[in-house]
C-alpha cells in the first residue's frame, strides 16, 4: 500500500508498510500513480505524453528506478504483519509500565467542555489520599515485570489542589527505586490557577514533564476556562507559567490547548502561545459528547484541515529563521520509531497504561474514568474484570474493518479507543472525524520532517 499527496513543495509518496518516505519529481510520481494497475508500455505511453519533451531513455530510467525500489520491499511492500498483531500485544500482558494518578477529582475551574465533568467524573468530588496513592505505587512497581522505566501522570481534576499528596508520593517513590531497580518519570497536568514558586521549584525537580493548560487567545480561552463566578482565567495564569517555563529553560513541557468549534481557525492561538514565548505546543480537538456547543461540525472540518497545513508552513518558515518551535502532533521520527508493536498494538490503554481514582479503582485510562462498566478493578485486588481486559487486549489496528484500507494504520495504531467509544459505543468502532484529522496531522508532519531533511538543500 501506498499513499501520495504534494505538500510544502514536495512530491511525497509513502510506503506504508516498510515505513520509507520517498520524496520524488513529478516524472517518478505519476509513474508510481499508476505503476501497479497498468503494463510497463502503458504506464510509459501515458507517462510520455504527460511529458512530452522529456526522452524515452529517461522515463525508461525513471521506471527502473521504481522497479528497483519495490524489489528491495522500499516501494509497494506487502503487509505481513496481521499474524502477530495479538500475538505481540498478549506477550506484554500484565505488565503495566504506566498509571495516570487521578489525585483530584475536583477543580478550581468550571470548564464547560471538560470531558471530566469539571474534575467530577460523573461522581463526587474527592482528593486522593497517601495511602491510596502510596499503595498505587506499590501496585505498578508489583505489575510492571523487569520493566525499569514506570511513569506517573498526576492529573485531575485540578492536582495542584492536592499537592502535598502529589509531593508525599513523589518522595516515596524516589525512596523506594533503588531497592525496586526501578526509576520513576513523573508528568504533571495543570491548569495554572495555584501555580506558585513551591510548585515551580518543586516541579523542575522531580518532574520529567509539564503540561500547562491555555487555549491561545484571551477571548478563546476565557470563554470556556473560567472560575465558578464566571471569571476567565487567562490574566491569572499566563504570567505564572511564562514564569514557569522560563524556570524549566524553556524545555520539557507542553502549553496543551483545546480547539472547539468557536476556534476551528486554532493556528491564531498557536501564533498567541508563540507570541507569549512559548514553543513547545499542543493543540487538540475538543473531546465532548454530541450536540454540545463546543462540538466540532462538519463545516468546520475544512477550516481545522487548512489550519494544519498553514501550521506546518509556518514551522517549515520559522525553522528556516532559526525560530523553531515544537508541535506535539508533528513529532515523528521517520528513521527509528516507532517500533512495530506499537504500529500494531496501539497506546496500551486498559493493559500497560492504568488510571487510578481517588478511591484506588482501576480504569483502561483517565477517559473512562466515571464508566462503571469499564472499570477493571482495583489497586488492592488488581485486574478482576478480565473480559473487558480481554477487549482492549484485542484491540488493535486489525480489530477495526474500516482501518485495513486506510494509508495511516501503521501510524495511529487505530486510533483513540475512548474517542472510538464515545462516538460508536465500540472500542473497537472508528471516530471518523478523528481519522480526518489525524490523516492530515501525520501528512504535515511528514512533509515537515522531510523539509527539516532537505534544509539547505536544492530540490
Amino acid at each position: 500500500m501506498i499513499h501520495q499527496y504534494k505538500l510544502g513543495g514536495y512530491n511525497i509518496v509513502l510506503d506504508i508498510c516498510s515505513g520509507a518516505v520517498h520524496v520524488v519529481d513529478e516524472i517518478a510520481y505519476d509513474i508510481i500513480a499508476v505503476f501497479e494497475s497498468l503494463p510497463r508500455e502503458e504506464v510509459l505511453k501515458q507517462v510520455a505524453e504527460q511529458y512530452p519533451t522529456v526522452n524515452e531513455s529517461d522515463l525508461n530510467e525513471c521506471y527502473e528506478q521504481v522497479v528497483a525500489l519495490k524489489e528491495s520491499g522500499k516501494l509497494f511492500a506487502p503487509d505481513t504483519f496481521e499474524p502477530m498483531a495479538g500475538t505481540l500485544k498478549a506477550k506484554t500482558s500484565g505488565v503495566v509500565k504506566a498509571l495516570c494518578l487521578h489525585i483530584a477529582h475536583t477543580c478550581n475551574l468550571n470548564c464547560s467542555y471538560c470531558f471530566a465533568s469539571q474534575g467530577k467524573y460523573h461522581g463526587e468530588r474527592a482528593v486522593m489520599s497517601f495511602e491510596v496513592g502510596k499503595r498505587a505505587l506499590d501496585f505498578l512497581v508489583e505489575n510492571s515485570g523487569s520493566r525499569r522505566n514506570l511513569e506517573v501522570d498526576f492529573f485531575g481534576g485540578e492536582p495542584l489542589m492536592n499537592f502535598d499528596v502529589v509531593k508525599r508520593l513523589v518522595a516515596y517513590a524516589r525512596s523506594i527505586e533503588k531497592e525496586k531497580n526501578k526509576n520513576f518519570r513523573f508528568t504533571l497536568t495543570t491548569n495554572g490557577v495555584l501555580v506558585d514558586d513551591d510548585v515551580i521549584e518543586f516541579s523542575n525537580r522531580e518532574m520529567s514533564n509539564v503540561v500547562l493548560s491555555l487555549d491561545g487567545r484571551k477571548e478563546i480561552h476565557d470563554r470556556y476556562r473560567v472560575d465558578f463566578a464566571g471569571n476567565g482565567s487567562w490574566d491569572t495564569i499566563v504570567p505564572k507559567f511564562q514564569k514557569f517555563v522560563e524556570a524549566r529553560g524553556g524545555k520539557n513541557y507542553y502549553m496543551r490547548g483545546t480547539f472547539t468549534h468557536r476556534n476551528p481557525d486554532f493556528l491564531k492561538d498557536i501564533q498567541q502561545m508563540l507570541d507569549l514565548g512559548f514553543t513547545e505546543l499542543s493543540m487538540e480537538p475538543v473531546v465532548c459528547a454530541p450536540g454540545e456547543e463546543s462540538e466540532l461540525t462538519q463545516e468546520d472540518l475544512p477550516i481545522v484541515l487548512k489550519q494544519y497545513e498553514d501550521l506546518a508552513m509556518l514551522m517549515c518558515k520559522r525553522e528556516k529563521e532559526g525560530r523553531p518551535f515544537t508541535f506535539y502532533h508533528y513529532m515523528i521520527d521517520l528513521t527509528g520509531g516507532p517500533c512495530i508493536y506499537k504500529r500494531i498494538s496501539g497506546c496500551g490503554s486498559g493493559t500497560e497504561y492504568m488510571a487510578v481514582t481517588p478511591w484506588g479503582d482501576l480504569y483502561p485510562c483517565h477517559q473512562f474514568v466515571g464508566e462503571e462498566k469499564f472499570k477493571l478493578g482495583d489497586i488492592w485486588n488488581g485486574v478482576t474484570n478480565t473480559e473487558i481486559q480481554d477487549e482492549f487486549l484485542s484491540c488493535n489496528v486489525y480489530s477495526r474493518d474500516e482501518c485495513r484500507d486506510c494509508w495511516a494504520k501503521l501510524y495511529c495504531s487505530g486510533g483513540c479507543a475512548a474517542n472510538a467509544y464515545h462516538a460508536t459505543g465500540k472500542i473497537t468502532g472508528v471516530y471518523e472525524y478523528g481519522c480526518e484529522l489525524f490523516r492530515k496531522r501525520m501528512e504535515c508532519a511528514i512533509m515537515v520532517a522531510v523539509n527539516r531533511a532537505f534544509s539547505g538543500d536544492e530540490r
